[in-house]
């Protein structure tokens, strides 16, 4: 629930600081200066679920190069090339689960690393059945 309650107060804070960068906005001049440079660059962040990481390379203005590496892909990796488990594969290694056929314990230790938003937020519908919407291509 904090994570969810951080992420609103964030999104308010940007939308409060929206107004000032609107204002240094100027109507009738560009919003973008041109480069047509050569080079490369990259950048780390510490996004709610993780580790963010970018790389691009450009030449003669263009991209030529681009790579995301996202927190799920580093938390839901596949085991390595000396064969280490990712993060959540470690983490499910020895949990008990009291039913199979219903291993909400697994389901507890994968949310914790919150590995898309579609998982993250749930709406309850006491006494009525579940409904599913697929968007956009999404399983």
């Amino acid at each position: 629930m904090d994570r969810h309650a951080s992420r609103a107060q964030e999104a308010l804070k940007v939308a409060q600081a929206m107004n000032g960068w609107l204002d240094e906005l100027q109507a009738g001049q560009p919003v973008y200066s041109g480069f047509s440079g050569s080079g490369s660059g990259f950048g780390w962040t510490e996004a709610p679920r993780g580790a963010l990481g970018h790389w691009v390379e450009f030449s003669g203005g263009a991209i030529t190069r681009y790579q995301v590496i996202t927190p799920t892909c580093w938390n839901a990796s596949p085991r390595d090339g000396a064969n280490q488990p990712g993060p959540m594969e470690q983490a499910l290694i020895g949990t008990p689960v009291k039913d199979a056929d219903r291993p909400i314990e697994a389901l507890r230790v994968i949310h914790s690393f919150d590995p898309c938003l579609s998982c993250a937020v749930h709406v309850m519908r006491p006494k009525k059945q579940p409904v599913v919407i697929q968007a956009g291509g999404c399983r």
